[in-house]
């Protein structure tokens, strides 16, 4: 997506901040349970940065294509701008986390395998990564009222994405949030979090997956290997 075009699709699309920072107030508080909280994160296309302003890490780093990154990072957070499917400005294993929402079904094939390869080397060995995105089979009847998606996922498919770009899911839920804030449910953090802890799920759209990188497999010693 161009720049320029990038840029208006901020303007059309994201409204309310102020609701949108409640809601994810919410949305971070119940994801901290995957996130200890001397982490070091990256949220990945962060737009806003609704998610990693709300976090609680003990570092924060968020990159996104467009300046908005950098206007909207709070203080505490390193923000820089740039394609997420080139994380070369980050070391090997440098994160614990690396959280991405509503990214991965805005790219298409390369940029995707590039970016799951650049998530998995940045992470560390037992690192997670965290997906929240509409689930076409759910969402079927809205997934394209946004003009700039180009893959379709449901919470099988991205699941086993993620496991041929070699990271274990861990969990998987097909509904997690609803499609959308532009939706009328309420936006009061409190009520947010009764919606996340919830099992009913009305409007749902959003789906959520835990992935890790595995550890590297145990180097068998050459005095064990010799005594066998």
């Amino acid at each position: 997506m161009s720049h320029e075009r990038y840029e208006h699709y901020f303007d059309v699309t994201y409204r309310d901040l102020a609701k949108r920072a409640g809601v994810w107030r919410a949305v971070a508080g119940y994801l901290q349970r995957f996130i200890p909280r001397d982490a070091t994160v990256l949220d990945l296309g962060a737009g806003y940065c609704g998610f990693i302003n709300a976090i609680q890490a003990g570092a924060k780093y968020a990159i996104d294509q467009g300046d908005v990154v950098t206007t909207h990072a709070a203080p505490d957070v390193h923000a820089s701008v740039g394609d997420v499917s080139n994380l070369s400005a980050f070391t090997d294993s440098l994160f614990d986390v690396v959280f991405a929402s509503n990214l991965l079904e805005h790219l298409e094939e390369e940029p995707l395998t590039r970016t799951l390869a650049e998530v998995r080397r940045v992470l560390k060995p037992g690192g997670r990564f965290i997906a929240m995105q509409p689930n076409f089979a759910i969402a079927y009847r809205h997934y394209f009222d946004d003009f700039t998606h180009r893959r379709i996922f449901t919470h099988i498919s991205l699941r086993d994405t993620l496991r041929a770009a070699g990271f274990d899911v861990l969990r998987v839920m097909p509904k997690f949030m609803p499609y959308s804030m532009r939706s009328n449910l309420p936006a009061h953090p409190g009520l947010v979090s009764l919606y996340l802890r919830s099992p009913w799920k009305p409007m749902a759209g959003q789906m959520l997956l835990v992935a890790e990188k595995p550890h590297p497999p145990a180097q068998t010693s050459i005095s064990a290997a010799r005594a066998q």
